[in-house]
């Protein structure tokens, strides 16, 4: 098996890479290493989302193996978002940059 790289413009990582580092992908990521959430509580939380980009970030997601979606089955309908163990996985990568991002700004502002 030939391993190819991320550096090369043919790697297929590289539509996962731009899902996981969407800013919108990012912040769903974290939202859901917190706890997780029904459609609305995520609304709420992730300031700025649209709707349309909230539903299609959970959707892509989702279909990459980092979110599942739990359908309850019940009336009216009620649906949970949570990351997979993948998800998890990756979460745990990510919240160190975010961390590192915020101090980061933080220092810029005190100057």
């Amino acid at each position: 098996m030939t391993v190819v790289s991320v550096l090369s413009a043919n790697c297929p990582s590289r539509t996962l890479l731009e899902h996981v580092t969407s800013k919108w992908g990012v912040l769903v990521i974290f939202a859901l290493a917190q706890d997780s959430a029904r459609w609305s509580e995520l609304r709420r939380t992730i300031e700025g989302v649209s709707e349309k980009m909230l539903a299609q970030t959970l959707k892509v997601l989702e279909s990459d193996g980092f979110v599942a979606r739990l359908d309850h089955g019940t009336i009216p309908p009620r649906v949970e978002y949570s990351l997979t163990g993948a998800g998890e996985e990756l979460a745990a990568h990510l919240l160190p940059l975010l961390s590192l991002i915020e101090d980061h700004v933080s220092t810029r502002e005190e100057q």
